[in-house]
């Protein structure tokens, strides 16, 4: 299947010719169709979004490697985007600190209006690419670090121009997009294209596109904290107590993989100040949680390095 070549992102007039712009045959009688032919659709549709990921699992595993590499070194991850792009890279990083304890310095979203425009649409601010590229020049972005760029269509000035100053600044550089290479070129350290075709409401990207690309940083994001040891076999070790739900999860991990009571996981949480990951090595080693914790860093966090560290120096 071949699409038609169209001009850089900024040259841009007409997008029609882009796949995210086009009508979908499948629903071309969307206005006459039942509740439940309607959502029977949506979910035909939705399928899409796997093969999609599919498609794209080795960008996928790229991206992964390299921001997991850069964030060893000090960097941080950036999601840059507007309108539901941008929604969704704020949301993800919104999610890191409660999932992996991580300091919300790590992972960054930034969404062209600013946080008013998680509420209210400010659609037309994606247009203006000086505007990303002053974001990127506001957040001290470094060689360490990775941005993000998230646009559907592939074409928004305002990614493009954090993109661009990112790597000017030395940065990694990681386009997301639901259009094919050959309709928007790029030319950056990542390229991520997540195929699912026309909408079934013409250029409603918030939509499958939106669905697949939440997937997509689903995949990022936890496949870049499981690389930086923040999950145990499929645990994550690394969860910040900070409610009762959350608080319960951590005793369950502990009790479940410690094999011990509920009682004993609760204690030894505290006595870990609340730390899942250094409580299971104190409990697996007889450490006190300074010399767990010590071992930890020496591993860079690693909870299974640091444990079979110790039976390596027994043998």
């Amino acid at each position: 299947m071949t699409f038609p070549t169209a001009p850089q992102p900024e040259n841009l007039v007409d997008r029609g010719h882009l796949l995210t712009e086009q009508a979908n045959p499948a629903s071309h009688n969307l206005d006459q169709l039942s509740p439940l032919e309607f959502v029977d659709l949506v979910n035909a549709e939705d399928h899409k979004t796997l093969s999609a990921i599919a498609a794209a699992r080795e960008d996928l595993a790229a991206a992964i490697a390299l921001t997991a590499a850069a964030l060893r070194r000090g960097g941080r991850l950036f999601y840059v985007g507007a309108g539901t792009s941008g929604r969704l890279g704020v949301l993800d990083a919104a999610e890191c600190p409660p999932t992996f304890c991580t300091s919300p310095d790590l992972v960054q979203g930034i969404i062209a209006g600013g946080a008013g425009a998680l509420v209210r649409s400010s659609e037309g601010l994606e247009d203006i690419a000086e505007d990303g590229a002053a974001i990127i020049h506001g957040h001290h972005i470094h060689e360490h670090d990775v941005v993000v760029g998230i646009t559907a269509g592939g074409t928004t000035p305002y990614v493009h121009g954090a993109l661009k100053a990112a790597r000017q600044r030395g940065a990694q550089a990681i386009l997301i997009a639901c259009v094919p290479r050959e309709q928007v070129p790029a030319e950056y350290d990542g390229d991520i294209r997540l195929v699912v075709g026309p909408e079934i409401l013409a250029g409603s990207t918030r939509l499958k596109a939106g669905t697949v690309t939440k997937m997509a940083l689903n995949i990022l994001s936890t496949g870049v904290m499981v690389q930086l040891g923040k999950v145990y076999g499929n645990r994550m070790v690394d969860v910040s107590v900070t409610n009762t739900k959350l608080r319960d999860r951590a005793i369950r991990i502990l009790s479940d993989l410690a094999a011990i009571d509920r009682d004993a996981a609760a204690a030894l949480l505290d006595r870990s100040g609340q730390r899942v990951k250094l409580a299971l090595l104190m409990h697996w080693s007889g450490l006190t949680a300074a010399e767990a914790a010590a071992l930890l860093d020496q591993h860079q966090g690693q909870l299974r390095v640091a444990y079979q560290s110790l039976n390596l120096k027994e043998e």
